[in-house]
């Protein structure tokens, strides 16, 4: 080789060196700028503050802001849908639930498919579902509910926080154990939905414990049963569902962290263990038992199967109810 092709294979080398070392301080620095954690729906529910709560935390390990956004409507799918979109560099989450699987049955089309267009991170919690009334209710039990049902079908409401959302289909599916029939009033949240209930526009709703804890511990709501198989210890005097008649009956509500797919996997990675060491954090799981949420934190893979499971098992859910939505 003479001295003029050494001289422009040593350039060449060298210009590959550096773009291979640019390549990798680019992927070592992430995060480098605000990471959004989108939450699809409106302030003041369980998912917007398992979102900030988290959120919070990881601003503090990545050392960037993490910029908790409200993305509402169309029950979560609007959010789920903006993720899905999202450019898949690990600067758009999206705080997931339960209701995404629900949907993906409920809704004949969808613009995104939940379990090829996102990427799970991990489960935050799990968050059982309340039976709740206004006071003014003439019930204290479920039982005696179910009867004040039968003698008015069609005339007692429950609100959920949107059509095709897990509080939806526990409606649907206590109306079809208890043999009722019920109207079903849409929110695009709970805040609004709480808001109703507290005031008597709505008779009942099946939403997360954490909104409406702190108004059941106050007189405000009544709580008639959890929905989970197991009674919360956020409300051990509260029987469960199945305790009060309606056997077999187990519905909760479980958050957690995804990402857009295509998310280079080193940062799905990092993000997973993050996400796990602040989950299993003392402080953490204090404020989780304050909210009536079971802190959880596994691993992609383990959350990915629970996609599925779930979107299988609402999926003849969603059938027998008779739930469907254009």
């Amino acid at each position: 080789m003479n001295r003029a092709r050494f001289s422009k294979f040593v350039a060449h080398t060298s210009a590959l060196a550096l773009c291979l070392a640019a390549g990798a301080s680019w992927a070592q620095a992430w995060p480098s700028k605000p990471i959004s954690l989108v939450v699809p729906f409106p302030a003041g529910g369980t998912t917007d503050v398992l979102a900030r709560a988290v959120g919070q935390e990881l601003a503090k390990s990545l050392g960037q802001p993490v910029i908790v956004e409200s993305k509402p409507g169309a029950g979560a799918t609007l959010g789920a849908d903006f993720v899905a979109k999202a450019k898949p560099d690990g600067y758009t989450l999206l705080m997931g639930a339960v209701h995404h699987t629900i949907a993906s049955s409920v809704y004949k089309k969808l613009p995104y498919d939940f379990q090829k267009d996102l990427a799970p991170v991990s489960t935050v919690a799990l968050v059982p579902n309340v039976l709740v009334i206004n006071p003014n209710v003439a019930a204290k039990t479920t039982k005696e509910l179910l009867a004040l049902a039968k003698a008015n079908p069609g005339k007692l409401t429950y609100g959920s926080n949107g059509n095709g959302t897990g509080q939806h289909l526990i409606g649907a599916q206590f109306e079809a154990m208890g043999g009722v029939e019920l109207l079903h009033i849409p929110y695009k949240g709970s805040g609004p939905l709480t808001t109703d209930l507290l005031g008597g526009q709505i008779t009942m709703s099946f939403d997360t414990i954490t909104p409406v804890l702190s108004h059941i511990k106050a007189g405000k709501l009544r709580a008639l049963a959890v929905t989970t198989a197991k009674r919360s210890p956020a409300l051990p005097d509260v029987p469960t569902l199945d305790e009060s008649g309606l056997k077999g009956f187990d519905l909760g509500t479980w958050f957690g962290i995804l990402v857009p797919a295509n998310t280079p996997r080193d940062v799905v990675t990092r993000l997973n263990a993050e996400v796990v060491k602040i989950v299993n954090a003392p402080d953490f799981k204090k404020k989780m038992e304050d909210i009536g949420a079971e802190p959880i934190g596994n691993t992609p893979e383990q959350m990915a199967k629970q996609i599925k499971d779930d979107t299988e098992r609402f999926a003849k859910l969603v059938k027998t109810a008779g739930v469907s939505i254009d």
